[in-house]
């Protein structure tokens, strides 16, 4: 149901919300300061548990698919140099995620991890066009006999900390769960150039079960 990435931060946020609700019971008479603090702190509650959610997703496993790494939506279409592992031009597919989105970070394709690196940087809004390249975000690229797909963690403006579970010579399975990224962010996916393409800009699609690209 929830993401144990989240599980401190759930916890923090109940004990929080007890006490803070506890305390204004007994300490403020007035009940309209009482209602006012619950609703507020209701609220933050609610907000934290829906951010950390991790509902079952169904993946269609297949070889000649490219699923949608995660929720969010398709922000960006186009062909780019990619200049960290590629070194060359590569089509790319972002996904951007808001605050009310999953933020699970999903494998999406079968195969081996060949490559995987942690960069820290900057927090720049994740729509910005130099985010791929200057905030804190991880790269990792799976292989397997018809395609190496790259897909990168990026950190936006709220999001403090990349949680990536993939280690090279790891074999993953298509869907399944492979990180976290905390409050706000983008993901970028490249992919060969000529790949058919399934999404448009503005498609909103959901992590482990979208087909973002055929092969």
């Amino acid at each position: 149901m929830f993401h144990k990435e989240g599980y401190k931060i759930i916890s923090v946020a109940i004990v929080l919300f007890l006490g803070i609700n506890v305390a204004s019971y007994v300490a403020i008479q007035i009940k309209e300061w009482q209602i006012a603090i619950f609703t507020v702190s209701v609220a933050f509650l609610i907000l934290i548990l829906q951010f950390f959610r991790n509902p079952k997703r169904k993946t269609n496993v297949n070889d000649k698919t490219v699923v949608a790494p995660v929720d969010g939506k398709v922000v960006v279409i186009e062909e780019v140099l990619e200049k960290e592992h590629f070194k060359d031009k590569r089509l790319q597919v972002s996904i951007f995620m808001s605050p009310i989105n999953v933020h699970v970070t999903r494998h999406p394709i079968n195969g081996e991890v060949i490559f995987s690196k942690y960069h820290p940087g900057k927090y720049l809004v994740a729509w910005h066009p130099k985010a791929s390249e200057e905030n804190e975000r991880t790269t990792v690229v799976v292989k397997n006999n018809i395609i190496e797909v790259l897909y990168r963690q990026i950190a936006g403006a709220l999001a403090k900390r990349i949680v990536n579970y993939a280690t090279e010579g790891e074999k993953v399975t298509q869907g399944a769960d492979s990180g976290f990224i905390k409050f706000g962010s983008r993901v970028d996916v490249y992919l060969p150039i000529g790949t058919k393409v399934n999404v448009a800009l503005n498609q909103k699609v959901k992590g482990g079960e979208s087909v973002i690209a055929t092969l």
